[in-house]
């Protein structure tokens, strides 16, 4: 199983690579995430040429059941982020 990258990771590779200091290399990182957020909640897609779209997908409310009781329960519509890399992405890995 292979190890997770996180957000101090990236932080930490961008501020070596690009000779920045570490909180600046944060301030970037947050402003880039900070805007794809703002952006898909404003109901725009955000897309990044050779590596992949991000939109907001819904999922329509719908009636489910209660593993535990069987009774039926109402799932209320709920929205997540959606990525679909790009074929040149794919291809690296």
């Amino acid at each position: 199983m292979s190890e997770s990258f996180t957000k101090s990771d990236l932080i930490d590779q961008i501020a070596e690579e690009n000779d920045l200091s570490k909180s600046s290399a944060k301030v970037i990182v947050d402003g880039i995430f900070d805007t794809f957020v703002k952006q898909l909640a404003l109901g725009n897609k955000v897309t990044i040429a050779g590596f992949g779209n991000f939109e907001v997908k819904t999922r329509e409310a719908r009636t489910g059941r209660n593993p535990a009781t069987g009774a039926t329960i109402d799932i209320a519509e709920s929205r997540s982020i959606g990525f679909k890399p790009a074929k040149a992405a794919k291809d690296k890995l």
